[in-house]
């Protein structure tokens, strides 16, 4: 077992190569339901030291929305790489590997099979953002009520896997879609498609995460890390990432900016 108190805190010399850092959102970048001032301040000099910031995050559309406008980052890839949010030539954009009528029709069809599946569960709901998502359907796991028992996360996440769709859980939605596209899959066609190579993908990016529905991009980079709120889910990762930070949520996102930043200014 990769044991946690064997895993270091400090980024090694080879990180100061690094010039797109993904990140994860809740609770990688938001902490308790807030979002910290630090993490604002991060994101911006981060970008001001010209590292490109992407988002990849299982949140809604209108969530998604509302940090590719407003916040101090180069993209978002929203509901778990259902679509990729930017700005070109100053307008915000928004693609997805599916035509819109294609995935409406997919998450109609999989709303009602995940709300017959609650139906054995009458304690649990979808999101209140439910309404203002495009391709996925979410359970309030922690969010908007106490966090449920991992138990029944995990029975509900199977039983979604057994209708043929993917679900992933994170530290306070489950997640569930119809389709190929993964917070993976999405980050590595969107790090091609800006022009890098297999080998710089792998040398020049990084992700940071907190949760279970990141360990496949713990997978997918050499340079990841963890918040130190990813203790919560240490021995039940497949793949965990190569550093964690002191500190939780934005706090330990900042920690690592920091640390990032000031070995590029060495």
């Amino acid at each position: 077992m990769y044991e946690m108190n064997s895993v270091q805190n400090e980024l090694t010399p080879d990180w100061s190569n690094v010039e797109w850092v993904l990140t994860d959102v809740d609770d990688t970048l938001t902490w308790q339901g807030k979002l910290p001032p630090e993490t604002l301040i991060a994101l911006a000099e981060l970008q001001q030291a010209g590292i490109k910031v992407v988002a990849v995050t299982g949140a809604c559309a209108g969530w998604c929305d509302h940090i590719a406008q407003l916040w101090p980052v180069d993209a978002v890839l929203g509901e778990n790489g259902a679509f990729i949010m930017e700005k070109q030539d100053g307008y915000l954009t928004l693609r997805a590997d599916r035509t819109m009528n294609e995935i409406e029709q997919q998450q109609t069809k999989l709303k009602q099979q995940v709300l017959a599946i609650l139906t054995d569960y009458p304690d649990l709901n979808l999101t209140l953002d439910q309404s203002y998502r495009l391709c996925e359907v979410a359970i309030d796991i922690g969010q908007n009520r106490p966090r449920v028992d991992d138990a029944i996360i995990e029975e509900v996440v199977a039983k979604i896997h057994a209708l043929g769709a993917h679900a992933t859980a994170s530290s306070i939605h489950i997640n569930a879609w119809y389709g190929e596209h993964s917070k993976k899959a999405t980050s590595l066609q969107y790090l091609a498609e800006k022009g890098l190579s297999k080998y710089e993908i792998l040398n020049l990016s990084c992700y940071v995460g907190d949760s279970m529905n990141d360990q496949l991009m713990f997978e997918a980079l050499p340079k990841t890390v963890g918040v130190a709120n990813i203790q919560h889910y240490w021995d039940k990762l497949s793949h965990h990432p190569s550093i964690v930070m002191n500190q939780p949520g934005g706090f330990g996102f900042a920690e690592f900016a920091k640390q990032l930043l000031d070995m590029k200014r060495r």
